[in-house]
């Protein structure tokens, strides 16, 4: 059995779509990165990239290579469970937790683990998501940006 932990953190702007976990969120202002900056998918890619010491998101899928400005975060999770596959490991379980004082996610969580679940080629109960906000405290309590850390275990086949 492998562990990794993710965590990302994005920028909140004007004039950007706000994804998270491949589900786009009606809300004022999106978030800002050079794919979709769609943070959850972000933390989930970099605990599995790192329960195989196979390096970080950057490393993979670099903010300078103009093939993935604008990128569906989504399809570049579907790339690294192939990595993790090719090497022998399935998802044993995940549990992600996005910070955001707004929007709000509870609503969508459902959708965001059966899209990250379809992604990694996993049943949903494999996935945790949950969200919180900060109480008002730090960037993600002031509506700054938004972040999300993720663990996960991976198995050997």
């Amino acid at each position: 059995m492998r562990i990794g932990h993710g965590y990302d953190v994005h920028r909140l702007a004007a004039g950007r779509k706000c994804i998270i976990g491949g589900v786009e969120i009606a809300h004022e202002r999106g978030l800002l990165g050079h794919s979709d900056a769609d943070v959850l998918t972000h933390a989930v890619m970099d605990a599995l990239l790192g329960a195989l010491a196979l390096g970080d998101i950057g490393k993979h899928f670099p903010d300078t290579d103009p093939r993935y400005a604008g990128a569906d975060s989504i399809a570049l999770l579907r790339h690294v469970a192939a990595l993790v596959r090719d090497r022998g490991y399935r998802l044993g379980n995940l549990d992600a937790t996005v910070l955001a004082q707004a929007p709000r996610l509870a609503p969508h969580i459902a959708q965001m683990r059966e899209n990250l679940a379809a992604a990694i080629g996993c049943g949903t109960d494999c996935v945790s998501v949950k969200a919180t906000t900060e109480e008002g405290l730090g960037f993600t309590g002031t509506r700054e940006g938004i972040a999300a850390h993720c663990v996960c275990l991976l198995e050997k086949i």
